[in-house]
């Protein structure tokens, strides 16, 4: 049975928790796009950990995680971040990567930041990790497959071809020192032994454990509304974070996926440019913002303060409808335990008419928000598991939300430890 963890908003939603939690019952982790731009933020015994390239099922002994062929493979930022998790003690997990997976260059990572710094004010928040440059390559067909590495000849040639754009890109565009071929060529030769224990044919991996039934479950990156098909166009990733996607990404047939465990907050967060309705300013953001996460709202990957809002339900309900949502995990009520009372967005007004359904994005960025307040239960709601023990206002806050979004609210995150969950 294969199910799927996404994003139904701007991303930075929490689902590294929820799938850290529920790959305890799962056979196979796979991430199925986006790259090193992730940042899903895990705490367990073995301490705090933000994860970028690696699914969040290494945290969990037994499992098996795999890097499809849809993701960004940053090779170098994989090797780093697998040796730290295991200097902080975690037991060396065992992962598989796509030999179809494409290769993320240095100079994908280079003109992300110069294409940034070129764009000034007008830039697309980017997290500069090389995410646009290289699915623009993958899509002109000028990328390097993972098993291309370890046929000389054929890395020569393609990387050749693509450093003859690329450069002409950097020296004439960005007015910065070429990229040396054979310096590259040494550089990845040597990469591509060091990741060579972890390359496999996944897609025949998948297939297989599809057929005998194994529980899988896929991990997607960002969210609904940075979907370049479906999102806040053109302030999007660069690759679907929709669950639609995941069959591609991660090698699985599309009948094969059974449920869809959309995820939000309890209120809204936003890293990156991009109209967002229901956002905070001034001391109501710092206060949200410094308690909200478990270490207040700063983008894992970034480091940059995130932007906060009140729960909205119009974009919610949009991205769990994307998403074929058939159950939503909601994430951080205990960071609202201090609100007198709680703002909800219900509806947009649009050139002085109610809109209840999410618009385009220049008919968006026109929008303001249309709030319900409901009370708040002003007091710290951590340690509590069970539904029923919650105070009135908070099980309130909830079945609102879940009225408002038409998707059932089963997983309810209390706290940023695995443990602190209540299942309904």
């Amino acid at each position: 049975m294969v199910r799927a963890i996404v994003g139904a908003n701007w991303g930075d939603e929490g689902k590294g928790k929820i799938t850290d939690m529920l790959a305890s019952e799962s056979d196979i982790v796979v991430r199925f796009q986006g790259g090193a731009n992730a940042g899903h933020t895990i705490i367990n015994d073995y301490g705090r950990f933000a994860l970028h390239p690696l699914p969040s099922g290494v945290c969990t002994p037994g499992v098996v995680n795999v890097l499809g062929p849809g993701v960004a493979l940053d090779i170098e930022f994989f090797l780093k971040e697998l040796a730290a998790i295991e200097q902080q003690g975690l037991p060396a997990p065992k992962i598989l990567i796509s030999e179809r997976a494409q290769v993320l260059m240095p100079y994908h990572v280079a003109l992300d930041c110069y294409e940034e710094e070129r764009l000034g004010k007008n830039s697309f928040g980017s997290t500069k990790s090389g995410i646009a440059p290289f699915y623009g390559d993958k899509f002109q067909k000028i990328g390097l497959q993972l098993c291309q590495l370890y046929y000389p000849d054929v890395l020569r040639e393609k990387l050749a071809h693509a450093l003859d754009i690329k450069n002409a890109m950097i020296v004439n565009l960005y007015h910065r020192e070429p990229v040396d071929l054979e310096a590259m060529i040494v550089r990845l030769t040597e990469l591509a032994e060091r990741i060579r224990p972890y390359v496999a044919d996944t897609d025949a991996y998948m297939m297989h454990a599809v057929r005998e039934g194994k529980k899988i479950l896929l991990e997607g990156q960002l969210g609904t509304l940075r979907d370049p098909d479906h999102g806040i166009y053109p302030m999007v990733t660069s690759s679907s974070p929709l669950a639609g996607y995941g069959p591609v990404g991660a090698g699985v047939p599309v009948w094969s996926i059974k449920e869809v465990i959309a995820v939000t907050k309890a209120y809204s967060s936003c890293v990156g440019a991009g109209p967002f309705t229901t956002e905070l300013f001034g001391d109501a953001a710092e206060e949200l913002r410094k308690r909200g996460g478990d270490r207040g709202e700063y983008g894992a990957t970034t480091g940059r303060p995130r932007r906060v809002g009140w729960f909205d339900c119009v974009a919610t309900r949009y991205g769990c409808e994307m998403q074929g949502a058939t159950e939503v995990a909601m994430t951080n009520l205990d960071v609202l335990g201090y609100l007198d009372e709680i703002p909800v967005c219900v509806a947009y007004e649009l050139n002085g008419e109610r809109v209840d359904h999410f618009p385009v994005t220049p008919k968006l960025e026109q929008c303001k928000p249309i709030y319900v307040k409901l009370p708040g239960w002003k007091c710290d709601t951590r340690g509590i598991k069970n539904f029923d023990e919650l105070p009135e206002n908070a099980r309130h806050y909830i079945e609102f939300l879940e009225k408002e979004v038409g998707c059932p609210f089963k997983l309810i995150s209390n706290g940023p430890r695995r443990d602190e969950i209540i299942y309904r």
